[in-house]
């Protein structure tokens, strides 16, 4: 039990800026083994979004509450898979072969494909949420940060690591995610759901498993596998999406 909790609170480490206690035990492969809990951390963030969404809803209408709901949770993340997607978009789109690719996603600038990804995600997950009552908007955001994360971690279990490891800023490449450990992190991510109709959870959870494949599919081909930067656009991608799904025309009727 004590390990478990130093993973889960690695895990808040490792995702959020949140304070956590130190961890004076850490070992590299902690990422892989903490990932079971990434969506917990992400639950978390989603329910103190989806407060601040309850709470400024009552004051403002729905799209400001919303906006500051997307605030929130990128505050308490320190834009962390915003950067992610932001770096992933601009090698896919910019480089021509995967070492440029790979040169590309390490530079701290950001491009007009990083501009353009980052604008269109934030856009459509903004005016998803304030297309809903805010009661399903505040289920809703809870449900994706928790589905983000464990279609991130699937991205871990199954594709090898890209590029030369000794270049990572964190190392992810060791051992990654077990199976149990992935299916862990899909059964945490799962009881969120149950705030959600059935309706809308098969279209949202669709559209998730369309991106992870498209995603997973598509960094193989351009770079070789995944990086933090691929898992952090897949994260992104997949709220957008969960979102999406949520807001489906037979959903509005909240």
């Amino acid at each position: 039990m004590s390990r478990q909790l130093s993973l889960l609170l690695f895990a808040v480490q490792f995702l959020t800026r949140l304070p956590v206690p130190a961890q004076p035990d850490f070992r590299p492969d902690w990422i892989n083994r903490s990932a079971r809990y990434f969506p917990l951390v992400g639950q978390f963030v989603g329910l103190l979004a989806a407060a601040v969404l309850l709470l400024a809803a009552h004051f403002w209408a729905m799209w400001i509450a919303a906006a500051l709901a997307l605030l929130t949770a990128t505050f308490l993340t320190g834009a962390l898979h915003e950067d992610g997607l932001a770096d992933t978009a601009d090698g896919f789109g910019g480089g021509h072969n995967p070492t440029q690719r790979l040169a590309i996603m390490k530079d701290s600038s950001i491009g007009t494909y990083g501009i353009l990804a980052l604008g269109f995600c934030t856009l459509l997950k903004l005016s998803c949420l304030a297309i809903l009552s805010p009661w399903l908007a505040a289920c809703s955001l809870i449900a994706a940060h928790g589905v983000a994360r464990a279609a991130a971690v699937t991205i871990m279990h199954t594709l090898p690591y890209a590029g030369d490891p000794a270049s990572a800023k964190l190392s992810t490449h060791d051992q990654p995610p077990t199976r149990v450990e992935t299916c862990t992190a899909l059964l945490l991510a799962a009881w969120p759901l149950l705030l959600l109709r059935p309706t809308n959870i098969l279209l949202a959870l669709i559209l998730c498993a369309a991106i992870t494949w498209a995603m997973a599919r598509l960094a193989k081909k351009l770079i070789g596998g995944q990086r933090g930067d691929v898992l952090g656009a897949v994260e992104q991608l997949c709220e957008a999406g969960f979102l999406l799904g949520c807001a489906a025309h037979f959903g509005i009727a909240y």
